[in-house]
């Protein structure tokens, strides 16, 4: 019998032989829900999952479109369980449910056509053994849920952050920003860009615009190895937010700075920008490649060390010292769903105990009037004002920066003079990360 082709990407397709019929299901949606069980079951990040063979194997359209379906759900889960749960006498496996969720929020949230996306669903069921006996729910239940929600999905409440990470906040912030935030999860995050020059001219080529502290944020993104100056090194993709803390540090050409935990890069290339001599230094061998291949896309240079900053045995001390420590990436959520559902809050103490140590192995390497810029992409106070709070107290050769970047808004400065950046910011012009910056300068 001759081979059968590929998967068209068409949902619902079978193919027929003269003695078997084989059903080429969508590929798209098998991965997403493939990805959804292994968050949801196993802790897997989705950029664990999708550095697979499995996932590398699809075409790129397939890729795409895995992880906006994947990426999607994960932010509307508990507008698609609501969606669910009254027509659900018990819930069942997560396996059948993650089916289901991918189901509403393709068909209602997404606008796909129900018909062709429950036939799919149905047949992706019935391919496996674990899930097989509930095909007949998952045309019942996905049928009745669509007709009941349709009209509603928008006003439905938005996804919730889980109560390890919602009850600490709300402490620190109260109701009404904690929910202000959740709505910024769920709308997703735009694409910054940091260019290398002419800002303006770039939103203009590419189909943006310039935000208030010079990043372009694109409209739409499409693929990103395909637009106008990215083989040329002109621009790179980095947060709003994430440009701030290198920019603090207001580098003068010849300075010499080190950028500790440097990987992928996008700081390291802000400083080797605007003329520094900067040393990039990094744990992981794996991720400087990344590094390394950023600054040779956009020929810019730096000298990279694969060391960790508590063992380095160089004595250097530098102009400038930029530390953007571990943490719990609780700031980047609007980016990766996934991350309230791969994360049970262990280990953040640990990471609060290594972030201490960090920052003073960073603080020796500042010259005597130098400055030192710490940033954590979290929201959680302990990783932020509660750790600059602390260095202070036990290093007095250290006094807080008082000048205001370019582009950031007084308000948002903290009692002890860093920023407290958060993803409801700029919510009309598509939020930012949630981040922590403090720049110290040391006494000459």
């Amino acid at each position: 019998m001759p081979r059968p082709p590929q998967n068209s990407g068409r949902p619902g397709t079978s193919l027929a032989g003269k003695t078997e019929k084989r059903l080429v299901l969508n590929v798209a949606r098998l991965a997403a829900i493939r990805i959804l069980n292994g968050v949801m079951t196993e802790q897997k990040q989705l950029s664990e999952m999708t550095k697979t063979d499995e996932f590398k194997a699809l075409a790129p359209e397939d890729r795409a479109r895995t992880q906006r379906l994947a990426t999607h759900t994960l932010r509307h889960v508990g507008r698609a369980d609501r969606a669910l749960r009254p027509h659900l006498a018990k819930l069942p496996a997560v396996e059948v449910l993650n089916i289901l969720r991918l189901g509403v929020v393709e068909i209602v949230g997404l606008g796909a056509p129900a018909h062709a996306v429950v036939n799919d669903l149905v047949s992706i069921c019935a391919s496996s053994s674990q899930t097989r006996p509930y095909k007949g729910l998952i045309n019942a239940v996905l049928r009745k849920a669509v007709a009941d929600v349709s009209g509603k999905w928008d006003k439905s409440p938005v996804q919730m952050m889980p109560k390890w990470l919602r009850n600490p906040l709300r402490e620190a912030y109260g109701n009404g920003t904690i929910m202000a935030m959740e709505t910024a999860h769920m709308r997703g995050a735009p694409v910054d860009l940091t260019v290398t020059s002419d800002p303006q001219s770039w939103a203009e080529t590419l189909g943006g615009t310039v935000l208030p502290n010079g990043s372009v944020r694109l409209d739409d993104m499409g693929q990103i190895s395909a637009l106008p100056g990215f083989g040329d090194g002109k621009w790179w993709v980095q947060d709003a937010a994430a440009s701030w803390p290198a920019a603090w540090l207001a580098l003068k050409p010849g300075e010499a700075v080190l950028d500790v935990c440097a990987a992928p890069g996008g700081k390291t290339m802000q400083m080797a920008l605007a003329g520094a001599e900067v040393t990039s230094l990094d744990i992981s061998a794996s991720r400087m490649e990344r590094v390394a291949e950023n600054l040779a896309r956009t020929k810019l240079k730096a000298d990279l060390v694969i060391a960790n900053v508590l063992e380095w045995q160089d004595e250097r001390q530098f102009d400038a010292v930029l530390l953007d420590a571990p943490c719990s990436a609780t700031g980047t959520i609007r980016r990766h769903p996934d991350l309230p559902f791969a994360k049970d809050g262990t280990g953040i103490s640990e990471l609060i105990g290594l972030q201490a140590e960090m920052l003073s192995a960073a603080a020796r390497r500042v010259k005597p009037g130098g400055r030192l810029v710490f940033c954590t992409c979290s929201l959680i106070p302990d990783e932020g004002e509660v750790q600059a709070e602390s260095f202070l107290e036990a290093h007095k050769d250290f006094v807080v920066d008082t000048s205001v970047p370019k582009g950031m808004e007084a308000e948002w400065r903290t009692e002890e003079g860093g920023y407290r950046l958060r993803p409801d910011y700029w919510a009309d012009r598509g939020g930012m990360d949630g981040f922590y910056i403090i720049r110290m300068n040391r006494v000459a």
